[in-house]
């Protein structure tokens, strides 16, 4: 068998993260030329397992993965979610972070700072298993649409382009939740629980009542999504380029995933900006019965809904962001998957081949 033929169809020349392709060319030329029992302090053949790429069976450990980071992040964080909420709907009683805490640890005890945690679990695991699942099917289905060369040009372009399409199916997975999520934070003593929760919701506003605060939660979701997964990639790659002294291949788990956990809070940061305000509208249609988006404007004015609960939620996104990379690389590893970004080991029916993801 030709050499060069073979190195080229193993090659996902479709993935290349760097417009040069002739670079990641020879280093993948340099990897696929290791001797099979080279061994490695991370991602070695052995680790990986044999798992054919962009398959069902792959996809499905991307879903799962997306359910352990987005559903128990979120629900980590729902004290920080529940004041900011407040603090956007109320904000002459919750006016900062510290007495906003202050408020709510005196008015509901230690338990409201939980108030809302099964709608938040059950909706972003829900949505995180749709984001992460659907943004390998799409990166991987834009790209082959695009070509080799035009993928490797437009690599920023596949991210965003991959990451809408799945944010836009996790968004309408995520509506019903997120719904009945903000009216029980906001309005206490609203339900006993989560099934008492949608019957009244439903009662009160009807089943499309669920639904009405997508076009905002789009809004938020989209934009947030295609920050989160483009600037982390790029991120990412730019600290193995010029941070990180040696190649992925050569580092160790935990250094990966901490650089998975610094690249998702730096994207996060980000993402919490662009989808601020967003984020406002949400929580106030979901908050007062009836409410249009011209009403929030209105009552929230242009610069209250770009900055109002903006420092709180810039902790909360980032903190989340980088977490939710963190404990997504840390499963796929788990699985025998490498970590996201740069480049890494991976296993196609019984032949071993490096890529970039």
């Amino acid at each position: 068998m030709d050499t060069n033929n073979f190195r080229q169809s193993v090659i996902p020349m479709f993935l290349y993260s760097s417009s040069s392709s002739s670079k990641y060319l020879i280093e993948f030329e340099h990897l696929i030329a290791k001797p099979p029992n080279c061994s490695s302090s991370s991602l070695s053949t052995s680790d990986l397992g044999q798992l054919e790429v962009f398959s069902p069976a792959y996809y499905a450990k991307c879903s799962i993965g997306g359910v352990f980071s987005c559903g128990l992040t979120h629900m980590a964080v729902t004290p920080l979610d529940i004041v900011k909420c407040n603090m956007q709907i109320n904000p002459a009683k919750y006016k900062n972070i510290s007495s906003g805490f202050g408020t709510l640890l005196k008015e509901h005890g230690i338990k409201g700072f939980f108030t809302g945690w099964v709608p938040t679990l059950l909706g972003y695991s829900v949505q995180g298993a749709c984001k992460f699942g659907f943004y390998e099917f799409f990166k991987k289905a834009y790209a082959d649409i695009a070509g080799p060369e035009n993928a490797a040009k437009y690599k920023t372009l596949i991210y965003l382009a991959g990451s809408a399409s799945a944010e836009l199916i996790a968004g309408i997975a995520l509506c019903p939740f997120e719904a009945v999520k903000v009216r029980v934070q906001t309005n206490p003593g609203f339900a006993k629980g989560i099934s008492d929760s949608f019957l009244k919701f439903i009662n009160a506003e009807g089943t499309a009542g669920l639904y009405k605060g997508l076009g905002p939660l789009w809004g938020r979701q989209i934009p947030y999504t295609m920050m989160k997964f483009a600037c982390f990639e790029t991120i990412v790659e730019m600290m193995y380029k010029h941070i990180i002294p040696i190649p992925k291949d050569e580092c160790n788990k935990s250094l990966q995933l901490g650089v998975s956990f610094a690249g998702g809070y730096v994207a996060g940061v980000l993402c919490a900006i662009v989808s601020h305000p967003a984020d406002n509208l949400v929580s106030f249609l979901n908050n007062s019965q009836g409410a249009t988006i011209s009403n929030a404007v209105q009552k929230l004015g242009l610069l209250g809904l770009f900055t109002r609960g903006l420092p709180l939620r810039i902790l909360m996104i980032g903190t989340l962001t980088g977490a939710q990379w963190g404990i997504y690389d840390a499963f796929k590893v788990v699985v025998g998957l490498p970590t996201t970004g740069g480049v890494g080991a991976r296993s196609l029916k019984g032949k071993s081949y490096d890529k970039v993801e």
